[in-house]
């Protein structure tokens, strides 16, 4: 089968640059999870959402639209007509479009700060992202509104920091606030052994406030927007700090989810003491009850993927919830309190897509072989950083083609803008997904009422 085969003949990120609240049931114990599996059968276990089934059948291809790219779409409506023809000449099924990013929204909101959307001069009544939802769907394609959840990339002047104030940042540790890092990277003296993942400030689920409001966000979101296909949620997770260390078990490195009133609820949650034996004297060495403790941090962020689903399915029952998350699964699940296959099992999300970003093709082999391998490999779409082949079109190929032969269900490739910027990489891929092509299907059906 050629390059583009699989994924085209049927149809048609995160990256680095992914009212009052009624109390919400825990997320399940080991126990109960333990439980729950025993009593499901393998069957149950892998099937998927009747929204997907149809789609998933033709391998999807999708693409991230960044917001702040070198492309914009959503502040220029013009700029549409050619994002669609781009991804109808890729084959692509699904556009992620980034629509909240660093506390803000490139559409009107009342909870989001809209500076993004006001700033872009619209005329009256125009609205780039309901345009691009119904032309879209006119060209059988699905839009996925894009967010970054818990990171405002290095913005302090958004309204949710503003209302929720210093206590919603991440605190490590150290006891020391990413709002005290020094152009957001590790401070000395552990500047020379560690280095931020993604630099930025993040929020943190476990703080006050912070899990309804971000819930809120998207639940407007989606009732501004009932056509939108999906809701994509990006940097859902704690910050990686490099090297990478595996929890807080063995008192080394720098993680995150110290702060004062979340230590608070983890004794008051638990019942247990920690996660320092002497609360005055924060640091790696001194913690107690670790295991516990990184349970609990994860299982915020857990149960804020669990919110966010309830309230916006609520809303728009067929819509569909996916993640951009880490390639690895333990070091997600280990390092950045990302458990993103347990939100696959719980069906807290759709659609799993791990950024398997690397110029290393026995690794993205390795990965993408796990993955199909997974009893949820229907519903995980691996991500491919085609960006770094730019001066090398045909090494994005040559990944397309791993990627589908290892046994990919669908791809997304990030992202749209740098294949514009890059236009040899871009015509090397619509040459291949041309070539490959058939005629497409019926547009699918979406959200839409007639």
């Amino acid at each position: 089968m050629g390059i583009f085969g699989g994924l085209v003949a049927c149809g048609a990120h995160d990256a680095p640059t992914p009212h009052e609240i009624v109390a919400p049931a825990p997320v399940k114990t080991q126990e109960a999870r333990d439980l729950s599996a025993n009593e499901e059968t393998a069957t149950d276990a892998q099937a998927l959402p009747a929204k997907l089934e149809k789609r998933h059948a033709s391998r999807p291809i999708g693409l991230w639209v960044l917001a702040e790219g070198s492309q914009q779409v959503l502040e220029d409506a013009s700029r549409i007509a050619p994002l669609l023809s781009t991804a109808r000449r890729l084959g692509a099924t699904d556009l992620f479009v980034q629509v909240y990013r660093g506390g803000r929204s490139w559409y009107p909101s009342d909870i989001a700060d809209p500076t993004p959307f006001l700033q872009a001069g619209h005329a009256e009544g125009v609205d780039p992202l309901a345009q691009l939802i119904s032309e879209a769907h006119q060209n059988g394609i699905r839009v996925h509104g894009w967010v970054n959840v818990l990171s405002l990339s290095g913005r302090r002047d958004t309204k949710i920091f503003e209302d929720l104030g210093p206590d919603a940042i991440l605190v490590d540790t150290r006891g020391r606030s990413l709002l005290d890092y020094p152009d957001m990277e590790v401070p000395a003296p552990d500047r020379q052994f560690y280095r931020m993942g993604t630099r930025g400030l993040y929020l943190d689920a476990a703080a006050p406030g912070v899990a309804q409001r971000l819930t809120a966000t998207f639940e407007e979101l989606i009732q501004r927007y009932p056509t939108l296909d999906g809701l994509h949620l990006d940097y859902i997770r704690h910050p990686g700090v490099l090297p990478f260390i595996p929890g807080s078990r063995f008192g080394v490195g720098l993680d995150f989810g110290y702060g004062p009133k979340s230590q608070d609820r983890f004794q008051k949650e638990t019942g247990l003491a920690g996660p320092f034996r002497g609360p005055n004297r924060p640091s790696p060495d001194g913690l107690i009850n670790q295991n516990a403790w990184d349970d609990w941090r994860r299982d915020q962020v857990t149960q804020l993927v669990r919110d966010i689903g309830e309230a916006t399915r609520a809303l728009q029952p067929r819509l569909i919830l996916s993640a951009a998350v880490n390639s690895y699964v333990d070091r997600a699940y280990l390092s950045l309190a990302q458990d993103w296959m347990f939100w696959l099992e719980e069906g807290y999300i759709d659609l799993a897509l791990p950024m398997t970003y690397t110029l290393d093709d026995r690794l993205l082999r390795y990965q993408i072989e796990h993955f199909a391998r997974s009893a949820y490999s229907e519903r995980i779409w691996p991500g491919l950083g085609v960006w770094l082949f730019a001066r090398r079109p045909a090494g994005a190929l040559t990944q397309i083609e791993i990627a589908e032969q290892a046994g990919a269900r669908g791809l997304v490739l990030f992202s749209y803008d740098s294949l514009v910027e890059h236009p040899s990489l871009l015509t090397a891929l619509i040459d291949a997904a041309e070539a490959e092509a058939v005629p497409r299907p019926p547009p699918p059906a979406s959200n839409e009422t007639p």
